[in-house]
């Protein structure tokens, strides 16, 4: 009878440990201990090619941002020796201590390849960014090192990236699974970015579309 007892006990704890293991990998809502901050859109600052009007390269319908650039396009200023873009640099939350999260809603085309979609700027040198996600292939990247997200094209995610800055640790979940962690790289101040920016290998037409765009801080 105790060996039957001991047997059941050690199946359920099997199973426990199992049930466990696959709810922790499942979704999970990160804002939660966060605190929304007030945007509009008089804190979406838009970087575009110089030489261009803005609705050339942006447009905003519907609740969508849409950004995209051209891999021949100028940078965004005169005297920038960066490759093109064209970006939402969000203003009125730059921060240098603390815990803050990017949440939106993305979505990359068919098509569009070598370019960065979201940041987290500021960091030590030599580097500029903490977190730079890159499309490449219809594949997401943190960077070009870790797969983020498979077969991108042509559907929306939902992205969440908090950064701590006193940790130094960088999260990113898609569709509140988490993707990656990992060490940031330190600096003294930081801001978010997200549409479209030049990288290696880039393809002659590049774009993303955000929606519903929020900061939050950790509570």
């Amino acid at each position: 009878m105790s060996s039957n007892i001991y047997i059941v006990f050690y199946i359920s704890l099997c199973f426990f440990s199992l049930y466990k293991a696959i709810g922790s990998r499942g979704p999970i809502d990160t804002t939660l201990g966060f605190a929304s901050q007030p945007l509009d859109q008089s804190n979406f600052d838009i970087q575009k090619p110089y030489d261009v009007p803005l609705d050339q390269r942006y447009n905003f319908i519907n609740g969508v941002h849409k950004l995209w650039v051209f891999k021949t396009d100028k940078p965004h200023t005169r005297v920038s020796k960066t490759k093109p873009r064209t970006e939402i640099r969000i203003r009125g939350y730059d921060y240098s201590s603390g815990v803050w999260q990017f949440e939106a809603y993305g979505y990359v085309p068919h098509g569009t390849s070598g370019v960065s979609v979201m940041q987290v700027f500021g960091s030590n040198p030599p580097y500029s960014t903490t977190t730079m996600l890159r499309a490449y292939r219809n594949n997401l990247y943190y960077y070009r090192k870790h797969v983020i997200l498979s077969n991108i094209y042509n559907k929306w995610f939902r992205l969440n990236v908090i950064h701590d800055v006193e940790g130094n640790t960088v999260k990113v979940y898609i569709d509140g699974v988490l993707k990656y962690e990992g060490r940031g790289r330190g600096g003294k101040s930081h801001y978010f970015k997200c549409g479209v920016y030049s990288q290696d290998d880039g393809t002659l037409y590049m774009e993303s579309r955000w929606k519903n765009i929020r900061i939050l801080k950790q509570t």
